[in-house]
């Protein structure tokens, strides 16, 4: 057997920065072959560092997916895991946001991880199994109106995590969503730790090492799951 190509195969969007690129890295060390998506070169560089590849492409584009998905084809022949990751969409006042703002979320956010779903799961299907991990926010079930678009269509992705995952899961296809809290890829100011159990914001390591476990087959019997990565600040039950 050639132990370079009987390794795992994962897709990240949004992967050349903070936390998607130390998704990456985690998944590297892990022992995947790698296919980096992201607006900018960065996704690029760092697939060229970690030997995989990598382009660029945005997730509100269904020709960017499914070209991203047509090179991890391309290159490896399989798909083992897909991270959606998507950055924070503009924000602004709940009534006054213009529908295009809305919709461009939408696209975003939403609709890209029902196309990447369409996209891989008939490859996963033909191969046995896979997994797809969703980064959203802790704001998924405490919904903050500073950020209106990314939570409303984040709790969206929630409900379709759990859809899905009851679906595919007889047909060994895993989906989670992780919903980090504050973590240090943002600007946090001090006192955002006061009323966090742990009395400190998270690290993006911590954010990739949950990934990787999330997707590992030491996670084998976890999906449909929106787990909370947030030093025990929100109160959901």
């Amino acid at each position: 057997m050639n132990l370079e190509t009987s390794k795992p195969v994962a897709i990240i969007t949004g992967g050349g920065r903070e936390m998607g690129a130390a998704i990456a890295r985690e998944l590297h060390r892990a022992g995947y072959r790698l296919v980096l998506m992201s607006p900018s070169g960065s996704s690029e560089a760092l697939a060229v560092e970690l030997g995989g590849k990598g382009m660029r492409g945005s997730t509100d584009s269904l020709a960017d997916l499914e070209a991203l998905v047509a090179l991890a084809r391309s290159a490896y022949g399989r798909i083992d895991a897909v991270v959606n990751n998507t950055a924070h969409p503009p924000t602004g006042d709940l009534l006054e946001i213009d529908d295009a703002v809305w919709e461009d979320g939408n696209r975003s956010i939403l609709l890209s991880v029902q196309r990447m779903a369409k996209l891989v799961t008939p490859l996963m299907l033909d191969q046995g199994g896979g997994a797809f991990l969703n980064i959203t926010t802790l704001a998924t079930f405490e919904p903050d109106a500073n950020y209106p678009i990314s939570c409303a269509y984040r709790a969206a992705v929630a409900a379709y995590t759990k859809m899905y995952s009851d679906k595919y899961g007889p047909r060994n296809i895993r989906m989670n969503a992780l919903l980090p809290g504050y973590i240090a890829s943002m600007a946090h100011p001090a006192e955002a730790a006061d009323p966090i159990p742990l009395r400190r914001i998270g690290t993006v390591a911590e954010i990739a090492k949950t990934a990787a476990f999330m997707l590992s087959e030491d996670a084998g019997y976890i999906t449909g799951q929106n787990l909370r990565v947030d030093g025990g600040l929100t109160r959901h039950m």
